[in-house]
């Protein structure tokens, strides 16, 4: 049956759910405004609507490997005391394994998706649901996925999902001792945050601007201006190097250099092992959280179980 517009409005404006939902729930109930708001709070829809707008910032990180592809994905919580459940972490693991397994290379794309493990359902849906049965707001904030097939991705995660790292490996050999190299620079990469692999990836207006901030600096401490490019020039190379992954220094032995350390494992193993690329997500990162205590998390799961 049809629905007017002004039904679909005044069932969102009482519910806060979202326009096709409404729009369904009318249909679904022949246009009974009462009985589609029971269908929508039954379904969990309207709760789920009303958490949308709080901040999602916490939570995790989670990898999933296939034969072909490497997924990470980022699902966000409200609480960090909902991170650490294992309902939601589940989730997660299957959040991954569907970006992993589809074609969806953006995360509106990934939404409108049939869920894998029930496909009347899309990942959207799955997602509604988890909102309204864990009773925060969630969120798919994004993923990443790299090609296994022309090379070795190693995994690693920190701190029970809150730091997740992928470095990807130019080699021919997958021995235990390439392995271990990759996730020892995947630790590297989670505890000193490079933001680029080598220095030929940096663009030029970052180069810039870093130069006119330590012009700034040097003037500001009296330096002489003959001599300030010639100090912007050996502290530029410093910062970029700080920066680079494979410039930095090799944090499990300092005397040598990521590049350096490629190379002896290289030796070691009688093949050549490159870096070709790094993926870094750090749970929350950019996302303005709100300050709130062990206590508050508590009384907020207890508030939302009512």
């Amino acid at each position: 049956m049809d629905v007017s517009t002004s039904e679909i409005k005044e069932l969102r404006e009482r519910t806060s759910a979202g326009m096709m939902d409404c729009k369904k729930a009318l249909m679904e109930t022949g246009a009974d405004m009462e009985k589609a708001i029971e269908w929508l709070r039954e379904k969990g829809l309207s709760k789920a609507a009303k958490k949308a707008g709080r901040i999602a910032a916490e939570g995790m990180v989670e990898v999933c490997i296939t034969d072909k592809i490497a997924a990470m994905v980022e699902v966000n919580s409200e609480t960090d005391f909902v991170s650490k459940n294992e309902d939601f972490r589940s989730y997660v693991k299957d959040v991954a394994e569907q970006v992993a397994k589809t074609e969806a290379n953006a995360t509106e794309e990934l939404l409108n998706e049939k869920w894998l493990k029930d496909n009347n359902k899309t990942v959207n849906d799955v997602l509604t649901e988890k909102i309204a049965t864990i009773g925060e707001n969630l969120s798919i904030r994004r993923f990443k996925k790299l090609n296994t097939t022309d090379g070795v991705v190693v995994p690693y995660i920190h701190g029970a999902g809150k730091i997740g790292v992928f470095v990807k490996l130019n080699t021919t050999n997958n021995s235990d001792a390439v392995i271990e190299a990759g996730k020892n620079i995947a630790m590297q990469v989670a505890a000193i945050n490079p933001l680029y692999l080598s220095s030929s990836e940096i663009p030029a207006d970052y180069v810039e601007s870093e130069k006119a901030i330590l012009r700034e600096q040097a003037l500001s401490e009296g330096k002489p201006a003959e001599i300030v490019e010639k100090m912007i020039a050996g502290r530029l190379n410093k910062q970029l190097q700080e920066v680079c992954l494979l410039e930095q220094n090799y944090v499990k032995d300092p005397e040598i250099t990521i590049t350096k350390y490629l190379e002896a494992v290289s030796k070691q193993v009688g093949t050549e092992v490159k870096v070709t690329s790094f993926v870094r997500f750090e749970t929350g990162e950019g996302i303005q959280k709100k300050e709130e205590n062990f206590a508050d998390e508590v009384a907020k799961q207890v508030e939302s179980m009512k």
